[in-house]
């Protein structure tokens, strides 16, 4: 093992070189955006290793503006991506055909209803680890989420890992298939998830009531197996390598495989050539600075306006101990005639100050989506076009975000999921037709999330336009033949949808077509019954007419 341990940490260091710049950047993110993340970084772990935790970190951070906007992106991003009040995706067989099959599509409503379960159920606890998660991707414009099972139950499990533990590395298609977690555990920790395989020296310490609590390195490997055999049933069957080893003494801790990448990694966005992501902390950083200085220096200006320096001539009057007390009187302190011989020292302009700060709010609340999603509340007097028009805008705004998110961290994640709920049996029975099928495990992934319905809305917008010309047409001319070309039937349940209209307030296409005809029917009465005066009036001028023909 000694040639692997070693290959392994200088694989490690190396990937920790290559990394500076970007742990430089995340320093100064995390004092200002996220203080408790300080020494995360640059320290590789070392506060991780010794600090107690509970330490103040926050003597860098003057204003909250960007630290509040980050927890508000992060909300963003999860009411539109996946949010808790709702189905946000749907599986479906790739193949069309297999899709008509009734049998089918009952498999995969119920393989939605039990990967949705076990995803948010209390011991997986999905959310509060990818809520982690996006708050990262605010802050570092990277994220990393680890889907596992449960030690003692069947099911799924979740833990963000913070990016300052997490090493990443792309493949030549630019995907992540490495990831290298340095983190830390006391002796006592390692001992009990470890067992025999932790070193004498942890073992000793663990055993020490002094020294249990002491922290070692471990480092945590997963990479796509070169010696990969799929006939195999051991580590070497799995297409993913899992390496365990404590640092310090290069000791082999444990060595599995994983049938699926175990890591869902996001970034927020990418440039050419670079493997970590840039998140709306970094592209806005300077602002930040700029914004904690002006409020550094504002707090000052602040105080020197609520309590002003005072100016006053020393002519053994007033004395050399002149002081301002709320009641106290000041003899000397005007002439005969009234004139202050006090006078406060001017200070700067407040009013300017604060206009600069507010620029600089503006621009940090841009970078993390905040105005983009305050545009409805500040314009509530909206028609359904203006509605639909803005949705449109922010559809296109989030389309890059939504479909970094989409193909890069939930579709791999729901692959991870489906793979850990086969393996524990926790699957519905899938129906023969789709088992005999050389197509059985190919699905594709519908998303019905409020982003992935935004970007929908531009065919609703496109469609409400249209018929705002057709309309005015109509209105001007009095010929309504343009409203022919509009197939409503077909575009009003779609409409629904991207409303968000629960299907329970609406009819189905059955009980639409019974209320037409019911309409038609009560129509056709009403029509009976406004022309039966007249009809009468006929026959009894026409008594003829009522007359039976022989």
């Amino acid at each position: 093992m000694t040639d692997k341990t070693q290959f392994y940490t200088q694989r490690l260091e190396s990937l920790r070189s290559r990394r500076g710049h970007w742990d430089t950047q995340w320093e100064e993110s995390a004092a200002r955006v996220i203080p408790a993340h300080r020494d995360s970084f640059l320290s590789q772990g070392a506060n991780n290793a010794f600090g107690m935790g509970g330490e103040k970190k926050t003597e860098l951070q003057y204003d909250s503006t960007a630290a509040i906007a980050c927890q508000r992106f992060a909300s963003v991003i999860e009411s539109l991506s996946t949010p808790q009040s709702g189905i946000w995706h749907r599986l479906t067989p790739a193949d069309k055909t297999l899709k008509r099959n009734r049998r089918v599509r009952l498999f995969f409503d119920e393989l939605n209803e039990v990967l949705f379960s076990y995803r948010y159920r209390p011991v997986a606890n999905f959310v509060g680890q990818s809520q982690q998660v996006y708050l990262g991707l605010g802050a570092y414009g990277n994220g990393a989420l680890f889907i596992d099972q449960p030690e003692r139950t069947r099911g799924l499990r979740y833990r963000n890992i913070h990016i300052g533990e997490a090493y990443l590395v792309e493949n030549h298609a630019g995907i992540v298939d490495t990831l290298y977690r340095a983190f830390y555990l006391t002796a006592r920790q390692i001992v009990q998830e470890y067992g025999d395989a932790a070193s004498d020296q942890v073992k000793a310490m663990a055993a020490n009531a002094m020294q249990a609590e002491t922290k070692f390195e471990i480092l945590h490997c997963v990479h796509p197996r070169e010696d990969y055999n799929p006939q195999r049933v051991d580590s070497l069957g799995k297409q993913f390598a899992s390496i365990h080893m404590e640092v310090s003494s290069k000791t082999w801790l444990r060595e599995g495989g994983f049938d699926v990448f175990p890591y869902g990694v996001t970034r927020y966005s990418q440039a050419s050539g670079e493997e970590y992501g840039r998140g709306p902390a970094q592209w806005v950083l300077p602002a930040i600075k700029v914004l904690n200085d002006e409020k550094k220096t504002m707090l000052v200006q602040g105080h020197r306006t609520v309590d002003p320096i005072l100016l006053y001539h020393d002519d053994g009057v007033l004395g050399g101990n002149f002081k301002v007390r709320a009641g106290k009187s000041i003899a000397g302190g005007v002439n005969a005639d009234g004139k202050l011989l006090v006078q406060t020292l001017p200070v700067g302009n407040i009013a300017a100050g604060e206009e600069l700060m507010e620029m600089e709010r503006r621009v940090i609340n841009d970078a993390f989506l905040i105005t983009l999603f305050q545009i409805l509340v500040d314009t509530p007097a909206m028609t359904a076009t203006e509605v639909l028009e803005r949705a449109r805008e922010k559809g296109m705004l989030v389309a890059p975000t939504a479909g970094r998110l989409q193909a890069e961290f939930l579709g791999p994640m729901i692959e991870r999921e489906l793979q850990l709920l086969a393996s524990q049996g926790l699957l519905p029975e899938m129906p023969p037709i789709l088992r005999d099928s050389p197509e059985a495990m190919e699905y594709k992934i519908e998303y019905d999330s409020p982003m992935s319905r935004m970007q929908r809305a531009e065919k609703a917008s496109g469609f409400m336009r249209a018929l705002d010309v057709a309309a005015n047409y109509a209105k001007n001319t009095q010929d309504i033949s343009p409203l022919d070309w509009f197939n409503f039937d077909n575009a009003m349940p779609e409409i629904l949808d991207i409303h968000e209209a629960p299907t329970s307030w609406t009819r189905s296409l059955e009980e639409v077509i019974a209320t037409r005809e019911q309409r038609a029917e009560q129509q056709q009465q009403q029509q009976m019954v406004e022309a039966a005066p007249a009809i009468a009036g006929m026959m009894k001028n026409n008594p003829g007419m009522a007359k039976p023909q022989e």
